[in-house]
């Protein structure tokens, strides 16, 4: 049963793992661990990995249904294997699987497990101290924002493995202080921070996709911290982690551009909106729209998070003429970063949007002419984000224009778009009401009949 089942816990398909894991567990409860450890101890020093990774899944899963105290002293054992390092490898992996499965269910067992496994990290096989430090990370990730004592006698070894390393072994170890650093006290996660960044600063330049990874994250961490000061990241980490991450290349690294978004966020909140804002507003009108994205999708949460109280009417120009002419240019079918952020742009300003509503009206005018159905239904949805705003602007002549406008665009053969039109219009209905609506509601009525049929 087990070599059918095991493979299912690493399937892509999420309903799969989670089936692999039901049977499992019943299957220990039913058998016992005793039984599951004879059955399976001969995979976890098999020469195949990917035995090895399904093996101390199905173990991590045999400890969440049977309870981490029962397995502990097996895990004892094989991590303290001397014969082979697959075995210390696999019992280590354990522990992490253990950790990502149960998350802050292992708190209670955090200290017996940190010392279970901390001898891998000055072990001889360098594939044994990176699944160690991996292993860290997940257990101090599972315990946050709790835990830091249990860590303490691993944090030497740690920080000394940091100047030693490259590669994989170096972002494993990285990727352990991230985890680490939030759990400590402000003052020492201050001091952790400053001593961290000179790795992180070199390894900006690195291309590996996992690397980018890890050191997005930990700085993402390591802003967050209460104990550093402000200062030290404007001063020592923004510059030079523009000038390696924001760039056009990023935006077709797939897997990272979300953690790039996430921590220039963090960033953000840590040194004001305004300021970094500031670095990428120009960018919103590259040439480049998947790299356009990223950038909206950045300045969407920034404003949505921190406001506009701090943009000055400089910026707050560079900004909305930002969103206009990426909206303009907009050609691809993945319109919602556009939409979401010329929407929380307009709606943050709120009145201040007052002197470029006409430009704004205009430009949706010329792009509702478009030949592209795409970008006709880019211009009707826009109209629903932006109403509200218009009458807290005063300009509801202006919307009843914008009205006629839809009216004049009801027999739309494109039902998507007819669709955004009539969003459009619903919109305008809600803010401006039925009685000042123009064209007024009687002539809209019938226009509406044929379309119901």
């Amino acid at each position: 049963i087990l070599a059918v089942i095991e493979p299912l816990l690493i399937d892509e398909d999420f309903y799969a793992r989670v089936e692999g894991r039901e049977i499992i567990s019943n299957l220990a409860k039913a058998a016992g661990l005793t039984t599951m450890i004879s059955t399976m101890r001969p995979d976890i020093d098999n020469n195949d990995e990917f035995v090895r990774n399904t093996t101390s899944r199905a173990f991590a899963v045999i400890a969440s249904s049977l309870g981490i105290p029962a397995i502990l002293p097996f895990l004892r054992a094989v991590c303290a294997s001397k014969k082979k390092w697959r075995a210390r490898h696999t019992g280590i992996k354990i522990v992490q699987q253990i950790a990502i499965l149960m998350g802050c269910a292992v708190l209670p067992h955090l200290k017996q497990l940190v010392e279970i496994i901390e001898h891998g990290l000055r072990d001889e096989e360098q594939k044994v101290r990176t699944i160690t430090a991996l292993a860290l990370a997940a257990l101090a990730e599972a315990s946050a924002p709790y835990g830091i004592e249990a860590f303490d006698s691993v944090l030497i070894p740690l920080w000394a493995g940091i100047p030693m390393y490259r590669g994989k072994a170096l972002a494993a170890f990285l990727k352990a202080i991230g985890y680490i650093i939030p759990l400590m006290d402000p003052e020492h996660a201050g001091e952790y921070t400053k001593f961290v960044t000179p790795v992180l600063i070199r390894e900006f330049q690195n291309n590996d996709d996992e690397m980018k990874k890890i050191v997005l994250k930990v700085v993402k961490q390591c802003v967050a911290t209460e104990g550093v000061s402000v200062a030290y990241i404007r001063e020592e980490l923004v510059p030079s982690y523009f000038s390696s991450f924001w760039v056009r290349r990023n935006a077709v690294d797939k897997k990272n551009y979300k953690q790039l978004i996430e921590t220039t966020v963090e960033i953000a909140g840590k040194v004001g909106g305004a300021e970094i804002v500031r670095k990428i507003v120009d960018d919103v009108k590259d040439e480049n729209e998947a790299y356009r994205k990223i950038v909206l999708e950045t300045l969407d949460k920034i404003i949505a998070n921190f406001g506009v109280a701090d943009l000055d009417s400089k910026l707050e120009q560079q900004v909305v003429e930002g969103v206009i002419f990426a909206f303009q240019y907009q050609a691809s079918e993945d319109s919602a970063a556009v939409l979401n952020a010329f929407g929380t742009v307009v709606n943050s300003l709120g009145a201040r949007t007052k002197p470029y509503i006409s430009q704004i009206c205009g430009t949706i005018q010329w792009i509702l002419h478009n030949k592209s159905a795409l970008v006709r239904q880019l211009a009707a949805d826009l109209i629903q984000r932006i109403a509200g705003v218009m009458k807290t602007c005063g300009e509801e002549a202006l919307m009843g224009r914008m009205g006629v406008i839809l009216y004049e665009y009801l027999g739309e053969e494109y039902p998507e778009v007819l669709g955004s039109i009539l969003g459009g219009l619903t919109a305008i209905v809600n803010v401006i009401g039925m009685n000042k609506m123009t064209p007024p509601i009687k002539d809209l009525l019938p226009r509406l009949t044929p379309i119901l049929k």
